[in-house]
């Protein structure tokens, strides 16, 4: 049996600028003694590709790099270099600090004694959701909001009487912004926390569409930690509870919640390799929810046609199906999206496909879209900045000059 990896040198390793998901695949595939062959067959690829990963001349999907991490025993965010010790986690570690103590630390008397205003409350936790969803700069714009606003929601919980509810509500909302904030950050722990935070504050609000809401937001953190049968599960759960609620709740917002619930079904369906359930899923329930919907942003969802589509990119990519997910993007008009994270993330599937196709010069001009939409996701965001690094150990001498550049922008070269 191998020896288990020192904690110092994969730290080390996993932190460094210069090492590449592929690097440390390379790594964990060693420490757990398996050959190429053997990584490359469990995983259902093939080893020349398995050997173009380790190299860093591809960039894999998530959910190749959640199976590859079942397969070598790791988690997933050992794969991301998401608890390294380089700048990007320092930067990462930093931004969470704060918050982490406002969520852990007991909220004061002093506080309890005189908390704000609900209205002023309310204000401040929907300019955080404005600043995280259409600013450029949004890491370093919202996260200095985020422990104050902890602190003063955490008080107002403590009101009595007919103001407790919307003080909930409140502190649901906040709680949903903290899920996507953590999770982006790379503290999947500090995810976890939150949107269960989030989900007993909308349950002690007794509001259905908040409690749908904080379920979508639980079933973003299974996701993202490879539990996609519990993602399914909870996603299916709180459309029917929806459905039981039909009498009670509005018809556009309910239909928006379902139709962002339904692509948790999706996301949860290619993550377990079955794409064509998940083609399925969009185009029986996804689609027909967004048609009856349209465009919106119910409790920040961005649930409507585009983002649809955008899932079904998604999804082609992942099947391996790059020519079709090339022309599905095509006929998004992504500019009508309000958030810049799937703005961003529309260019990210896009500079995938056109590594898919060995096209670096497509490559470079949608990572330089990503930058112009969203530059703090290029130091944040892992396989982007996996992304810069293939195209370091790879681009041809007329985009070199370009390619090195921009690693100089995200951190990337020392």
């Amino acid at each position: 049996m191998s020896a288990a990896p020192s904690t110092a040198y994969v730290d080390g390793m996993a932190g460094s600028p210069e090492t590449s998901i592929g690097d440390r695949i390379r790594f964990y595939r060693h420490a757990a003694g398996k050959t190429q062959a053997v990584v490359a067959g469990l995983a259902g690829i093939t080893e020349d590709y398995l050997s173009q990963l380790e190299r860093g001349m591809r960039t894999p999907s998530i959910t190749l790099l959640h199976n590859l991490s079942g397969i070598l025993m790791v988690p997933t965010s050992a794969l991301l270099g998401e608890s390294g010790s380089g700048p990007v986690a320092v930067e990462r570690n930093s931004a969470a600090s704060d918050l982490q103590a406002a969520l852990m630390i007991p909220v004061h008397h002093r506080d309890l004694a005189s908390p704000p205003p609900l209205p002023e409350l309310r204000d401040r936790v929907d300019a955080a959701w404005a600043s995280w969803q259409r600013a450029s700069e949004r890491y370093s714009q919202t996260g200095p909001l985020l422990p104050g606003l902890v602190r003063d929601v955490e008080a107002a919980l403590h009101t009595h009487g007919p103001e407790r509810r919307q003080a909930c509500q409140i502190a649901a909302d906040l709680y949903f912004l903290l899920r996507t904030y953590t999770k982006r950050i790379g503290r999947t722990d500090l995810a976890l926390l939150v949107a269960d935070r989030g989900r007993r504050a909308a349950e002690d609000a007794d509001d259905p569409l908040r409690i749908a809401a904080a379920q979508w937001n639980v079933g973003q953190v299974q996701l993202s930690t490879n539990e996609a049968d519990a993602a399914e599960d909870i996603a299916i759960h709180a459309i029917e509870e929806l459905d039981r609620a039909r009498a009670t709740v509005e018809d556009v917002p309910r239909t928006a919640l379902q139709g962002a619930l339904w692509l948790v079904a999706t996301i949860a369906a290619v993550r377990k390799k079955d794409n064509w359930a998940a083609r399925e899923l969009l185009r029986e329930k996804a689609f027909p929810a967004a048609q009856r919907a349209g465009e919106g942003n119910v409790f920040w969802t961005v649930f409507g046609p585009t983002n649809v589509t955008l899932h079904a990119v998604t999804v082609e990519m992942e099947s391996g199906e790059t020519g079709e997910a090339l022309r599905l993007a095509d006929e998004i008009d992504i500019v009508r999206c309000p958030s810049v994270e799937r703005r961003a993330t529309f260019y990210l599937e896009l500079a995938r496909g056109y590594e898919q196709r060995r096209d670096d010069t497509g490559v470079l001009l949608h990572l330089l879209d990503v930058e112009r939409e969203a530059p703090e996701d290029m130091r944040y965001n892992p396989l982007v900045r996996d992304l810069v690094h293939g195209l370091l150990r790879r681009a041809r001498p007329t985009l070199a000059p370009q390619v090195r550049d921009l690693a100089d922008r995200i951190g990337l070269v020392a």
